[in-house]
């Protein structure tokens, strides 16, 4: 190993572990432009002959925004490829796409001020990945953000952030079928559900749509209005009603990044208080085969418009929906294979998971590392940084990643949510580099690899 490129890398991976800061605006500013720019997107949209788009418009400021979010570039990437985790695109698989978020282990750094910019690596990548890093890096931060929040608002709670894509394959066909193509409210989705949990009580549910752009504040004010589209398409309970977030990331090429945020605010419990047993998170899902319809209440009674919605009648499926994708999530981002497939409809991508067979990685769910005093159960990935042989590893820790190995969700949920408040928060530990510990339970660390 050459030692110059060794000290190097050590530096990079130090830059990873180190807290940094990200501005927060909300505003009613903020909102009136997000208007305005929605405004002149339907404008020209009715001048193209395509027609305006439903929309959610019932946004305004974040009164309770932090001003910032501190963090470390390493928890950003935890973040990412945790979203990628239960993913599925092309010929790629969930836990494949998962190690994708290693390619920004060089991409942020923090200036004089501590404020997270991107560094000259990252700069350098915008010919390539311009709008993919851009997409990517806004989720990582919204997903973090949306979780701050959310978590302050209902201390004693737990809170999720489940890719909504994925969940709502379990109960509707979202790809088009034969030559026709779908309307675009059933292609505009929004990115994540948030959902506050305690074990055995009703859950309470947002919509999030994340954006990002490598441009101006102007460009985050149209992706924002267009993100109010998103929105709209899903509903949980009576039309338009359940809250949402809308927050885009400015990632400026040479000045700090900011994460701007609107909220519809409101409650949306998603179970009667009748219902609190935890017993149906553990039976495995049937596919749904939903009508992709939302009714809509107008001055002459109700209207049925594309979307997809759940009613109280279902509010206990979808429950079931969400913590059993969540668990899916969390299994792929550990290894994958048949303890992820167990969760996961046909729809979903069962199928994808049901072979321990990942392209990129160096070995499935046969890693133990004990970080922090606490025992993990993962996956290593062996890969070169500048020359550099480097290990990171993702993982669950162990108990809880026994419960959902063997399908048991409801302990998964009581456990994780009984260590609430106890894990630690440590950015680095005596083995590795940086290290990222979540509420969920989940670790990524990172380590120049020995000999």
């Amino acid at each position: 190993m050459n030692k110059d490129e060794s000290k190097a890398v050590a530096e990079i991976l130090h830059e990873l572990s180190t807290t940094s800061h990200v501005q927060v605006r909300s505003s009613p500013e903020l909102a009136a432009q997000v208007a305005k720019a929605a405004a002149d997107e339907d404008e020209k949209r009715i001048e193209d002959g395509r027609g305006s788009l439903r929309r959610r418009t019932d946004y305004r400021a974040v009164r309770t925004a932090p001003r910032s979010l501190t963090l470390t570039p390493w928890q950003v990437i935890h973040a990412i490829g945790l979203g990628a985790a239960s993913a599925r695109q092309g010929a790629g698989r969930g836990l494949a796409e998962h190690w994708g978020s290693l390619r920004y282990s060089q991409a942020l750094e923090a200036n004089r001020g501590r404020y997270l910019q991107l560094s000259s690596e990252g700069r350098d990548l915008l010919r390539f990945y311009k709008a993919t890093q851009s997409g990517e890096i806004g989720t990582g931060f919204a997903s973090l953000l949306a979780e701050k929040l959310v978590r302050s608002r209902y201390p004693d709670h737990s809170v999720s952030v489940i890719p909504a894509d994925i969940a709502l394959k379990a109960g509707w066909t979202l790809r088009s079928s034969g030559t026709g193509t779908r309307p675009e409210p059933l292609q505009r989705r929004p990115h994540f559900f948030v959902e506050a949990w305690q074990p055995g009580q009703p859950s309470k549910v947002l919509l999030l749509s994340s954006k990002g752009t490598h441009s101006s504040v102007h460009q985050v004010q149209k992706q924002l209005g267009t993100a109010s589209a998103h929105v709209e398409s899903v509903h949980i309970g009576p039309y338009g009603t359940v809250p949402y977030l809308l927050i885009g990331t400015e990632i400026p090429t040479t000045e700090s990044l900011a994460v701007h945020i609107l909220e519809a605010p409101g409650t949306t419990v998603l179970r009667p208080s009748g219902e609190t047993s935890e017993a149906g998170l553990d039976l495995a899902l049937e596919q749904g085969n939903r009508m992709a319809d939302v009714v809509r209440p107008t001055d002459r009674g109700e209207m049925i418009v594309p979307g997809f919605q759940v009613l109280p009648d279902s509010f206990a499926w979808f429950s079931v929906v969400l913590a059993r994708t969540e668990a899916a999530t969390l299994t792929a981002f550990t290894g994958g294979g048949k303890p992820t497939a167990q969760y996961l409809t046909k729809e979903q991508g069962r199928r994808h998971f049901q072979h321990d067979v990942h392209a990129n990685t160096a070995g499935l769910r046969d890693a133990e590392h004990r970080i922090h005093d606490i025992d993990f159960v993962g996956t290593d990935h062996i890969y070169r940084l500048n020359g550099t042989r480097i290990e990171a590893f993702s993982g669950l820790k162990r108990s809880l990643y026994t419960h959902l190995h063997h399908g048991r969700v409801s302990e998964y949920r009581s456990e994780v949510h009984a260590l609430r408040g106890q894990w630690p928060d440590r950015s680095t530990s005596e083995q590795w580099n940086a290290v990222s510990i979540r509420p969920d339970g989940t670790v990524m660390a990172i380590r120049l690899q020995d000999g």
